[in-house]
């Protein structure tokens, strides 16, 4: 009689590249390098000035607190803040002009 032998299939190689291309799909997608906060220091100007320092405007469009703060209003102050990676690298722009080309 002949024995017949059955070979199991290699399921643990099988879900270890399911889930490598699962990570490279969602790196790729999602773009955590986007989201996270960058440092920014950047020359801001004055709009107003309070009991706890002074709110600037970069020309990002971003409100910055200066804590430490003794010019006037008008004035240009040096400001250390942190603002999304997606906002200085272009991405939201990008977005938009996909977007543009979709809509009629």
């Amino acid at each position: 009689m002949q024995k017949s032998t059955y070979k199991k299939t290699p399921q643990l190689q099988f879900w270890i590249i399911i889930a490598a291309a699962t990570s490279v799909i969602l790196v790729f997608t999602i773009t955590p390098w986007n989201i996270v906060p960058t440092l920014v220091t950047e020359e801001v100007t004055v709009i107003a000035v309070t009991d706890y320092g002074c709110v600037g405007e970069s020309r990002m469009g971003q409100s910055v607190i200066v804590s430490d703060c003794k010019v006037g209003v008008g004035e240009v102050v040096s400001a250390t803040f942190y603002v999304p990676a997606m906002t200085q690298n272009g991405h939201y722009d990008r977005i938009q002009d996909k977007l543009e080309m979709v809509n009629p």
